[in-house]
């Protein structure tokens, strides 16, 4: 007698002509993401891994995929470039991955504004749009591997930020679209504060398939560092380089000068005990910004033009030596580097609200002097300069952890913990928006990366009774 066909099994026949993988090696690259960033969460999530791995290249792949698990009650989760570092892209219940990356087309471009499918590659993107003039306002240091709808479902902030904000500020994405995991898969356009029902959700609440956003003027971006008698002195340059409007900025990043030896590439620019600046400046107003920098008692020990700066980003630079893209030297570009030289590395994600924030940098800096390395990453949010840190931190226990974590909030420091995978969890990166109900409307058999969102299973069974 013939054993009834799984419920994988039965997905697999019915995806048949999209390509799939289901090799261990494919699987393990599909089912991981950065999460080991975190000591807590490599114990908690290594191992996790789906069954089976598709690749779609349109929507109507799309729309078959999203149909047949839910006939067959698998679960699914979307991934792109697996950037992220609090285990978004990792399945806990196993099922189906959806590699995003092969559903990258660009819808339109214009001046202002352009829209791609979900998988677009962020610097595949900036290179679209280069000859219309525009660029996208900010992407994150992995501009090289995340997609757009990654970054939408998973990120924050990154360059540009210093300027444009963060993701889910109002007007930084225009549209979405997304498909319905049902036996008949839907599309949805989602815009204003309905794009806040799938924002930072980890792909729970619908698959995004096309993302739409707002563009810039493309400025010619020139790169420097600087450095600085000590931390204190470096954070005030970098409160009062974002707070000058005038100057046309993409990165305004702070190190603790004990930083310096995990960045290899930059070494030769930094001086020992010295504190740095990783900048980018639009071309035309190097000159303004040197005046700044004496200002500040700053010493500029990197150049790089804009057209080089381009080249080496754009993978275009013919010369070998020197360093790659500044931008991959901060943000949580900053952790992998030193996690590279010393696995017993860890971060924090901190922000510094005005108007104490310089207060709250110097406390902060002498209270965890000893294990916590600060690097500052510098935004404008909501009209206000507002510094960021992702802190290289020196892991000891779990329960240090969580100290430091509760002493900065307590001092007013407003932290989102990195080493949780639970939405529910994320701080002051939680989503004001009616999320899980969007969740039973676009997903509700719950089957997209479920365990992520917690407390909607219940929501639905009160609205139920």
């Amino acid at each position: 007698m013939t054993a009834p066909l799984s419920a994988l099994d039965r997905l697999r026949a019915d995806l048949a002509g999209i390509a799939l993988a289901d090799d261990q090696a494919s699987i393990r690259m599909a089912s991981r993401d950065f999460f080991w960033f975190s000591p807590i969460l490599k114990v908690e999530l290594d191992g996790k891994h789906a069954d089976l791995v598709a690749m779609p290249r349109s929507k109507d792949e799309l729309a078959r995929i999203a149909a047949a698990c839910a006939r067959h009650r698998v679960p699914l989760t979307i991934r792109g470039g697996g950037t992220g570092n609090y285990g978004q892209a990792v399945p806990l219940a196993g099922g189906l991955i959806v590699d995003m990356r092969k559903f990258d087309r660009m819808v339109f471009a214009r001046r202002g504004a352009a829209r791609f499918e979900a998988g677009a590659n962020m610097l595949d993107i900036d290179k679209a749009l280069d000859p219309h003039g525009q660029e996208l306002r900010f992407h994150p240091s992995t501009r090289a591997q995340a997609t757009l709808g990654g970054f939408v479902a998973g990120g924050a902030a990154g360059a540009g930020s210093c300027t444009w904000g963060q993701i889910d500020n109002l007007g930084a994405v225009t549209a979405l679209e997304v498909m319905t995991v049902e036996a008949e898969p839907k599309l949805i356009e989602l815009r204003g504060n309905d794009i806040l029902k799938v924002m930072h959700a980890y792909g729970v609440n619908g698959i995004i398939t096309e993302v739409e956003v707002p563009t810039a003027p493309a400025h010619d971006w020139a790169e420097r560092i600087v450095t600085f008698d000590n931390f204190m002195a470096a954070a005030r340059f970098g409160q009062a380089f974002t707070e000058c409007d005038g100057l046309a900025k993409k990165l305004v990043s702070i190190h603790d000068p004990r930083i310096g030896p995990y960045l290899r590439r930059l070494q030769p620019y930094l001086d020992k005990d010295r504190a740095f600046a990783v900048l980018m400046i639009s071309e035309p107003q190097a000159d303004t910004l040197d005046l700044l920098i004496a200002d500040h008692a700053g010493k500029v020990t990197f150049r790089r033009g804009a057209e080089e700066a381009k080249a080496v980003a754009f993978g275009t630079h013919k010369e070998r030596g020197g360093p790659g893209p500044l931008y991959e030297y901060t943000w949580n570009h900053t952790t992998l580097h030193a996690m590279k030289m010393d696995p017993s590395i860890t971060y924090l994600q901190l922000r510094y609200p005005p108007p104490d924030s310089l207060k709250l940098i110097a406390w902060a800096e002498q209270q965890f002097h000893d294990d916590v390395y600060l690097h500052l990453e510098f935004q404008r949010r909501h009209g206000q300069v507002v510094p960021s840190s992702l802190p290289l931190v020196k892991y000891t226990t779990r329960e240090r952890l969580e100290r430091i974590m509760a002493e900065a909030t307590a001092a007013g420091i407003q932290v989102s913990n990195p080493h949780t995978y639970v939405l529910n969890n994320a701080g002051w990166k939680q989503i004001k928006a009616p999320q899980p109900e969007f969740k039973r409307l676009a997903d509700p058999h719950g089957l997209m990366n479920p365990g992520k969102l917690l407390g909607w299973e219940a929501a639905s069974q009160e609205a139920a009774e």
